[in-house]
């Protein structure tokens, strides 16, 4: 997209104001009836009003932050050798590139011993579910939190329509990724829309969050990705840095990337069962592909 310089905004702002003009003689507008008419139909109108779309500004108030967003944030590339880690000690291959690790879990000192070496760290965080064992779990009220998630107890769904709660929690969230040293957020469960969460959620209401999702992380000088949910892609593909994937092999999902990846952002992409040899052969072009086991402990292998 160009970006458009001094004098075509300038153009652009003469034609709006002719527009305005136009419009206001032709509706017959005068006195305060014209300034309310401006104030009218210069206002953004929320794409969804199905529920609470209150949308906070953005909590920039951190000074790492804003020092972070002014030096712009890591762009993955196509190629990195990716790792995920979620439980045990902590078990690293000198080889990966791109290292996932639980936001809350990881300390400020295994960040830093990954950048020392020269390893891109990955922030995740439950974005779409609440977990009962988080520090900050007193935060989130029970309007927004919905039926469990099968097969993971003390999970369940969150609302995400409801930005004017969730987005101060994300942001904190977010806050402590980049002051532990992160360079970018993995956020999880992005696809209720397709499961039974208790509330009336839609692949829009995923794209709407995400966009804010990103609005925060890039703000704070985190890169971000959009896991699974593939059915959003065309949405937040202008937003996202990377994606991250589990088993798209398995549910014969991958070519539904082609368009992501070909712009140039990579797919890290987990399975967690096939034939290593044979699930590496398979990993299409763009991908960075590991096979982990469910508890994503330190046995995770890295196709080459």
């Amino acid at each position: 997209m160009r970006i458009a310089d001094g004098s075509d905004r300038r153009a652009a702002l003469r034609r709006r104001s002719a527009w305005l003009l136009a419009a206001v003689l032709a509706l017959g507008i005068s006195g305060c009836g014209i300034e309310a008419f401006l104030r009218e139909i210069s206002a953004t109108p929320s794409p969804d009003t199905s529920a609470s779309s209150a949308t906070p500004s953005p909590d920039t108030s951190p000074s790492s932050a804003a020092s972070s967003a002014a030096a712009g944030w890591w762009h993955p590339t196509q190629g990195e050798r990716f790792y995920l880690q979620y439980s045990g000690a902590l078990r690293i291959p000198e080889a990966a590139s791109v290292v996932d690790l639980d936001g809350e879990d990881t300390s400020a000192e295994q960040v830093t011993s990954l950048t020392d070496a020269g390893q891109h760290a990955v922030c995740y965080i439950n974005a779409g579910g609440f977990e009962n064992w988080r520090l900050d779990k007193s935060a989130f009220p029970a309007a927004v939190i919905g039926k469990p998630l099968d097969d993971w107890a003390g999970e369940r769904w969150l609302d995400i329509r409801q930005l004017d709660v969730l987005l101060p929690i994300m942001a904190s969230r977010m806050d402590s990724c980049a002051a532990k040293g992160f360079e970018a957020v993995d956020p999880d469960n992005m696809d209720g829309y397709g499961s039974n969460t208790g509330f009336p959620l839609r692949k829009s209401h995923t794209i709407r969050y995400m966009t804010e999702l990103a609005k925060l992380a890039h703000q704070r000088g985190l890169a971000i990705g959009i896991k699974n949910a593939v059915e959003t892609l065309d949405g937040v593909t202008p937003v996202i840095d990377f994606a991250v994937n589990e088993e798209c092999r398995e549910y014969d999902e991958c070519q539904l990337y082609a368009p992501l990846v070909a712009t140039g952002k990579p797919v890290f992409h987990i399975e967690y069962s096939g034939d290593f040899d044979q699930v590496c052969a398979d990993s299409p072009k763009g991908f960075s592909t590991v096979l982990a086991d469910l508890e994503l402990g330190p046995d995770t292998k890295m196709c080459s």
